[in-house]
């Protein structure tokens, strides 16, 4: 059995939080934009970020301030590891776009450092650490963004456990995000205020079809379900242009559409990635109506997960 390495570099991609109707407990993996993190084992029982760079650069370097930072002292603790971290994060997803950036950065560091170990874990197992890393960023442990940069594809996060939803390789997302920020914070702020049972009912109905559909490849379970009538209707007024955005996805032939995690980039799901890409020109030409240049990316709905780097 060889040693394990001394240096190890890794990359998660961005992700879809909530999928419109799995409020902070569905979400799925983006391919062409993400986070990459390089760590290497030091001798004092810390971990140091020693540089981030990128498209975010004035990030907190204080490893209980920081996403990446954070996850990796909760891997620390927990493997009661004798050694540390020292980690250099390179940011490719921008700040307050709703695509996981928080995220990417944690869940990159910690793959990263997982292949240093002379025993690497699961992926699955490294959810914890994860959860404890996007805490420092939001205030809570929710596992939409981290889930299916862990495991790919579209995952179902519960406190405790994670659950790969499967989806038809030919269904593709657009997912545009337009040049302007929505600190998460600000995003949950919005959703404070009392809530009627009824829409609870709906959204779960909602949920369930979507569910359903993915698992069956059923496009009209989805196109049915793919409705958030509890957190879209209050974070769409933080997003210039949304309604618009929106009715753009739909009418080029979109599944469904709604806001990505906390926004302001919109998601529309489609059943051929011809359809994705008629779908994220006809929103980014609404965007810019609104005065927002954008950019897009198109990806399988079922793209690949977090992975170590040659």
């Amino acid at each position: 059995m060889s040693a394990a390495p001394e240096q190890a570099r890794a990359f998660s991609p961005g992700s879809v939080g909530n999928v419109g109707v799995g409020f902070d407990i569905l979400g799925h993996a983006i391919a062409g934009l993400g986070d990459s993190a390089t760590v290497r084992k030091i001798d004092a029982p810390t971990v140091r970020i020693t540089a981030i760079t990128g498209t975010v650069t004035d990030l907190p370097l204080e490893a209980h301030r920081n996403t990446a930072g954070g996850a990796l002292l909760a891997l620390r603790e927990a493997l009661d590891l004798p050694f540390g971290f020292a980690l250099e994060i390179e940011k490719g997803i921008p700040l307050g776009s709703g695509l996981g950036g928080s995220a990417a950065s944690c869940v990159a560091a910690l793959v990263a450092a997982n292949a240093l170990l002379d025993a690497p874990l699961a992926a699955e197992a490294l959810y914890p650490f994860a959860l404890a890393g996007e805490a420092v960023a939001s205030g809570g442990k929710h596992g939409d963004n981290v889930g299916p940069m862990l495991l790919g594809g579209l995952v179902l996060a519960t406190a405790d456990r994670l659950t790969r939803i499967s989806v038809p390789a030919t269904w593709h997302a657009a997912v545009v995000h337009p040049h302007a920020v929505l600190e998460t914070r600000r995003a949950r702020e919005a959703l404070q205020g009392a809530y009627a049972l009824h829409q609870f009912v709906m959204q779960s109905a909602n949920l369930a079809q979507v569910l359903l559909g993915c698992e069956r490849g059923d496009a009209g379970l989805v196109r049915a379900g793919l409705s958030d009538v509890l957190v879209e209707p209050r974070r769409a007024p933080l997003i210039g242009g949304f309604a618009a955005v929106k009715h753009a996805a739909l009418e080029a032939g979109a599944m469904g559409s709604s806001i990505s995690g906390a926004g302001p980039s919109v998601f529309a799901w489609c059943e051929t990635k011809a359809t994705a890409e008629r779908a994220a020109t006809a929103m980014s030409a609404a965007f810019a109506n609104a005065g927002f240049a954008s950019d897009i990316v198109l990806t399988p709905i079922a793209c690949p997960a977090a992975k170590v780097l040659p």
